[in-house]
C-alpha cells in the first residue's frame, strides 16, 4: 500500500521519496527576528482579510434577514420556538398564511410574512398540535398531505423546534417523502447540487487545516471536529449571551479558535512530540482530547441546539434553487477565505517553508527553517479555519450543538483522503467531491443515511487508489 502525505510543492532536485520525522534528530535552526515579523505580518495580513471579508458579507446577509423578520422568536431559558418557512408548489413564499400551535385549551396563532417565514414563540414545554389555516392558502394552492394536517411539534424551553407544509396546486395530493428516488426532478437535482457545493465549501475550510496538520506533522488530529463545534458555540455566546452582532461575534471566535490552536501545540503536541511519542499514541491522545471537549460542551451548553441567528433565515430563488442569504454569505467567505490561504502556500515565504517542511521536516530543518515555528504556525491556522467552519455551519444549518463537529468529522476525513493526505489543494476538490455526492445521495436514500456515504468513499478510495486524487504513490518502510 502506498500513501502520499505530501502537499502540492515547489519542484526539487532531490529524491522525491519522503524521510521518516524523526523530531530528535533533526536540528531546529532559528530564523532572524526580521524573517519572523515578516512572517507573522504576512500571516496576520491574511487573517484581517478574511476577517474583512467575513464582515462585510455578513453586513449584507444576516443584517438584512433581521430587518425582514416580521414575527421575531427569541430564545432563552423561558420561551421556546416553533418555526418554519412556507413555500408555494413553484419554491415561492406563500404569505398571508395562518399557522397555529395547540397545546390543551391554549391556542398561539402565527401568520407567515412576505418571505414565508413563520414563529410561534412558547412559554410551556411539550407536545403541540401545528396546523395549518386552509382556508387562508393563496389562491390555486392547496395543502399536500392534508390528511396528515396537525403535526405534533415536542419543544422545550430554550429550545427550537420546526415542522414543514408542503403545498401542491393539486387538490388532495400526496407526495412521498421517503426519498425513493421515485419523486425525482431536475428541479430537485440542482436544489441537491447546490445544497452540495455549499456543503462542500464549509467542509473545505476544516479539511485544508486538517490536511495542512498531517502534512507537517504526519498527525490525523480526532479532535479536529471539536474546533469546528468550539467555533459555532463561540459564536452563539457572543451573540446571544453578550448580544454582540454577528459581525462581532464571528470575528472573535475565529481568533479564539485559533489561539486554541496555538497553545495546543505549546501546551500538548510540542512537548509531546520532544518525547518522542509515535504517531499512533498521538493519535490515541486526540481521541480522548475529542471525548474530553465534547462532554465539556454538553456541560457548559447542555444537549440541545443553540442557535447563532435567533431570527428566521430569509430565502433566495435563483433559477429555481432556493437557499438562505446566511448560506449565500457562508459561501461567498468559504471562497475568498480559500483563496486567500492557496495565495498564503503559493506566494509567500512562510507558504513555500510549510509546503517544505510538509516534503521533509529533516532537510527543511537542514535548510534552515524552523520547523517547530512552521508547526505551530500551521496548528493556529488550522483551528482557526475550522472554527470559521463551525460559525458558517451554524448559520447556514440553523444551530449548532455538542456533537456537530463530530457529525462532519467522518466528511472531512473522507474529503482529506480523497484529495491526498497531507495535500491542502486535494482537500479541497476532495470537499467539493464529497459535499455534492452526500447531498445527491438524498435523491435515492432518504434523511441521515446520506452521511453514510462518507464511509463508502472512504472504503473505495482505500481499495483503489489509497494516495488520493492528488497523490503521490510513495513506498514506506
Amino acid at each position: 500500500m502506498t500513501l502520499n502525505p505530501t502537499i502540492a510543492r515547489p519542484a526539487r532536485s532531490h529524491s522525491s521519496r519522503r524521510s521518516q520525522p524523526s523530531w530528535r534528530s533533526h536540528s531546529l535552526r532559528q530564523g532572524s527576528p526580521s524573517r519572523r515579523r515578516h512572517s507573522l505580518v504576512l500571516v496576520a495580513a491574511m487573517m484581517l482579510l478574511a476577517l474583512l471579508a467575513s464582515a462585510t458579507s455578513l453586513a449584507f446577509g444576516p443584517s438584512a434577514a433581521h430587518a425582514a423578520t416580521t414575527t421575531p422568536c427569541v430564545v432563552d431559558t423561558t420561551t421556546g420556538c416553533i418555526q418554519g418557512t412556507l413555500l408555494r408548489s413553484d419554491g415561492k413564499p406563500a404569505a398571508g398564511v395562518t399557522i397555529t400551535a395547540k397545546l390543551g385549551g391554549t391556542s398561539l396563532p402565527s401568520k407567515t410574512d412576505d418571505t414565508g417565514r413563520w414563529a410561534i414563540p412558547v412559554k410551556a414545554a411539550g407536545t403541540y398540535t401545528v396546523t395549518l389555516n386552509e382556508k387562508t392558502l393563496p389562491s390555486g394552492q392547496y395543502l399536500a398531505n392534508a390528511k396528515t394536517n396537525d403535526r405534533q411539534v415536542s419543544i422545550t424551553l430554550g429550545a427550537v423546534a420546526g415542522t414543514i407544509f408542503q403545498l401542491s396546486t393539486t387538490k388532495g395530493a400526496v407526495i412521498d417523502n421517503n426519498n425513493t428516488g421515485s419523486d425525482f426532478s431536475w428541479q430537485r437535482l440542482a436544489q441537491q447540487s447546490a445544497s452540495g457545493i455549499r456543503l462542500g465549501l464549509l467542509l473545505a475550510l476544516a479539511a485544508i487545516g486538517l490536511s495542512l496538520v498531517t502534512g507537517t506533522t504526519g498527525l490525523q488530529s480526532f479532535a479536529h471536529g471539536e474546533q469546528v463545534t468550539l467555533g459555532g458555540l463561540l459564536a452563539y455566546t457572543f451573540a446571544n449571551t453578550f448580544g454582540f452582532n454577528l459581525i462581532l461575534a464571528a470575528t472573535i471566535s475565529v481568533v479564539i479558535s485559533a489561539a486554541t490552536g496555538y497553545f495546543q501545540d505549546m501546551l500538548i503536541w510540542k512537548p509531546l512530540r520532544k518525547r518522542g511519542l509515535s504517531l499512533t499514541q498521538l493519535m490515541i491522545v486526540t481521541i480522548g482530547l475529542s471525548i474530553a471537549l465534547q462532554y465539556a460542551f454538553q456541560y457548559f451548553y447542555g444537549a440541545a441546539t443553540v442557535r447563532i441567528d435567533t431570527n428566521n433565515p430569509k430565502t433566495i430563488d435563483l433559477g429555481g434553487v432556493v437557499l438562505t442569504v446566511q448560506s449565500y454569505v457562508a459561501m461567498g467567505i468559504s471562497v475568498v477565505v480559500l483563496i486567500l490561504a492557496g495565495l498564503f502556500l503559493l506566494k509567500t515565504r512562510t507558504g513555500r517553508a510549510t509546503r517544505a517542511v510538509s516534503d521533509n521536516p529533516a532537510l527543511a530543518a537542514a535548510s534552515g527553517i524552523d520547523v517547530d515555528r512552521i508547526i505551530r504556525l500551521v496548528w493556529t491556522i488550522a483551528a482557526g479555519l475550522a472554527g470559521l467552519s463551525g460559525v458558517m455551519l451554524g448559520l447556514v444549518l440553523n444551530g449548532v450543538n455538542w456533537q456537530t463537529g463530530l457529525q462532519i468529522l467522518l466528511l472531512i476525513f473522507a474529503a482529506v483522503t480523497l484529495g491526498g493526505i497531507g495535500t491542502a489543494f486535494g482537500a479541497l476538490i476532495g470537499s467539493l467531491i464529497v459535499g455534492v455526492i452526500v447531498e445527491l445521495t438524498n435523491l435515492v436514500l432518504p434523511g441521515d443515511f446520506k452521511y453514510a456515504t462518507a464511509l463508502f468513499i472512504l472504503i473505495v478510495i482505500l481499495m483503489f487508489r489509497p494516495q488520493g486524487i492528488f497523490g503521490r504513490r510513495e513506498r514506506i518502510g
